[in-house]
């Protein structure tokens, strides 16, 4: 007979013999139930204490932590030398287990970053959704709440700085228009070093750093310097960059008694479901940044005002682990106390290598900076449960009508393009929870050979791309599995994948249906009639939005495979150019039209087209 281990409320000798031996030094504790999973992970500078808390007075506890200590059945620590240590320890083991009672960031691709790779030679710029884990050397900053005021940032800082910008070099043996009127220092021809460039870039990364004042007085000193040396030019250039920085932010001023320093306030506005957070960032009395953290919070109650501290400090130390020590304000004024606000500050200062200051306004003026950032954290939280309502009662309405015993967690569109069978291609789309999931999209190229320029077969096609779909689908426990297939067509595209999966023993298990164009109607399988629906309802709505993503992915694609195509029709008629030294020439020039301009001697450079093949080339182009 197996004997089950008691939680540790409900055997007190068991608790009195494992407290001692937690020890009084900083450290990290993980909590575990009868089934060895991980409900909490937490930090402390005096691991015995902290652990020894949970039992005692539980009364004062909130709901969360109540539920969380009945379950607790085993204790396990790991030390650190310092309180710095632990937090950062905690952490990497949060985001590596997830567990269920630490309130988690929920990374949704809501908010963009803008990223910096300094892990190349000319660091390229741009905006991002999705914070990679790639180079440790490449920057984040952010995420920004205001998209639109990011991309207008971004875009005034090509313009003050010369920055590379363009992805791919227009030519292949001088620069484009952007060199000559020096909005960029011709990186594609390497007409600047690296090293020059990277100083460049520094400037830029003050500026999302919030350290344009910084930056100006800089560059008000190289200005002056310029021009003491007689190089007017130059100096008029730095003039510019400065006053293009002085406009960057000009409406943005934030009213504080003392605007030498630099803080940050945050503040959350919660629910029963979601924390949405917002952190202002002031530098100079000026406000240079507004980013954006959501939490979720299935099992938090509102009132919990120790809880909503926890998710403040959880957000803050998230954000500091990221950015650079420079970054770091002097201030950090937080809506409520902070549970373990001794550890962070420390932890922060060390950092910074200066004294940092966290604190619960009292003076009118930065509490009502608290207050103004609270308020858009209201907002965005507004807009955060709208749309999540909007898409819960649009799978509600769809599991109603299509009788489903679950809200469609992942439901996938699939269609095809191609132009009377030419460059035919597949898409397919994933929404889960009614939202897109790019991350999860598809390409498929149309591999039946009977599928061709003059000859299309949509039925044959969509059967192809379901069949690759689904292929070893019971052998691969980890493949993400959709609660709804969505085909872009009437009855006859369902028939063809309904007969596939038919084969693959899927159709009871992998819930499908095809969605008619022209007036909306759903068809399933085995049914002669359209569902009677009405084309306006929130079910119907997802649907077709679902089918427009699925219509514009595979449309994109096709376009590009189309213009590919239509590029090496021209090299095609090319006597002795084969498909290979095709490959081989536009990954060297890019283009058929740099070929045409290309010399002999420049075709013959590359590798696998001799000095006779060039000639040919060369004399096609020009008769």
């Amino acid at each position: 007979m197996i004997t089950k281990t008691l939680p540790l409320v409900k055997d007190s000798k068991r608790l009195e013999n494992h407290l001692p031996e937690i020890p009084q030094t900083p450290g990290v504790y993980l909590m575990r139930d009868g089934s060895d999973r991980i409900l909490y992970i937490g930090k402390s500078k005096k691991l015995r204490n902290r652990v020894r808390s949970y039992f005692r007075d539980q009364k004062k506890h909130s709901h969360r932590i109540s539920l969380m200590v009945q379950q607790v059945v085993e204790i396990e620590f790991i030390i650190t030398d310092t309180e710095a240590e632990a937090l950062a320890l905690e952490a990497n083991l949060v985001k590596q287990h997830q567990p269920y009672f630490n309130v988690l960031l929920k990374d949704d691709k809501k908010y963009p970053y803008l990223c910096i790779t300094w892990s190349e030679d000319y660091p390229r710029i741009f905006i991002t959704r999705k914070r990679r884990i790639g180079n440790r050397k490449d920057r984040y900053y952010g995420p920004y709440v205001d998209t639109n005021l990011l991309g207008n940032t971004l875009h005034l800082v090509k313009r003050i700085f010369p920055l590379r910008q363009r992805q791919k070099p227009l030519f292949k043996d001088r620069p484009c228009l952007n060199y000559d009127i020096g909005r960029c220092p011709g990186v594609c021809q390497a007409l600047i070093t690296p090293a020059e460039y990277q100083k460049i870039v520094q400037k830029v990364a003050m500026i999302f750093q919030g350290r344009s004042g910084e930056l100006i007085d800089i560059l008000t000193t190289q200005m002056e310097q310029e021009a003491q040396l007689l190089n007017f030019e130059k100096a008029a250039t730095i003039r510019d960059q400065i006053r293009g920085l002085n406009s960057l932010n000009a409406d943005q001023k934030v009213s504080l008694p003392d605007d030498r320093v630099s803080r940050d306030a945050i503040a959350l506005a919660e629910n029963n479901r979601f924390a949405c957070v917002q952190l202002f960032q002031i530098r100079g009395g000026k406000l240079v940044g507004r980013l954006g953290f959501i939490a979720e919070t299935p099992n938090l109650a509102m009132a919990e005002t120790g809880e909503l501290g926890a998710i403040l400090q959880m957000v803050l130390e998230s954000h500091y682990q990221t950015v650079e020590s420079v970054e770091i304000p002097a201030e950090i004024i937080v809506q409520y106390e902070l549970p373990e606000s001794e550890i962070l500050t420390n932890w922060l200062t060390e950092r910074k290598g200066k004294k940092v200051e966290i604190f619960v306004p009292q003076r009118q003026g930065k509490a009502e900076l608290v207050e103004m950032v609270k308020k858009n954290a209201e907002y965005e939280l507004a807009r955060l449960v709208k749309m999540s309502d909007r898409n819960t009662a649009a799978m509600a309405d769809l599991a109603e009508i299509l009788d489903l015993p679950e809200l469609p967690h992942r439901i996938e569109g699939y269609d095809i393009s191609h132009i009377q069978g030419s460059d035919a291609v597949a898409s397919r789309v994933v929404f889960i929870n009614g939202l897109s999931a790019k991350q999860h999209y598809r390409h498929y190229k149309i591999k039946n050979p009977e599928v061709q320029a003059g000859h299309s077969d949509d039925f044959a096609s969509m059967a192809e791309v379901i069949g690759r779909r689904f292929r070893d689908y019971d052998k691969q426990p980890t493949l993400e599995k959709p609660d709804l297939v969505v085909i872009d067509g009437g009855k006859g595209q369902l028939s063809a994948v309904v007969a596939v999966m038919e084969e693959m023993n899927l159709l009871e298990e992998v819930r499908v249906l095809s969605l008619a164009k022209q007036r909306e109607e759903i068809f399933l399988p085995g049914e002669s009639l359209p569902l009677a629906t009405d084309a306006e309802q929130p079910g119907v709505q997802l649907l077709r939005r679902l089918r427009d993503e699925a219509h514009r992915f595979a449309v994109s694609f096709h376009r590009d495979k189309r213009s590919e195509r239509m590029k090496r029709s021209r090299l095609d008629e090319i006597p002795g150019l084969g498909h290979h030294r095709q490959k081989l020439l536009l990954g060297h020039f890019h283009s058929v039209d740099y070929i045409r301009m290309a010399t002999v001697e420049q075709l013959a450079e590359v590798s696998g087209v001799g000095p006779k093949l060039a000639q040919q080339v060369y004399d096609y182009f020009h008769p």
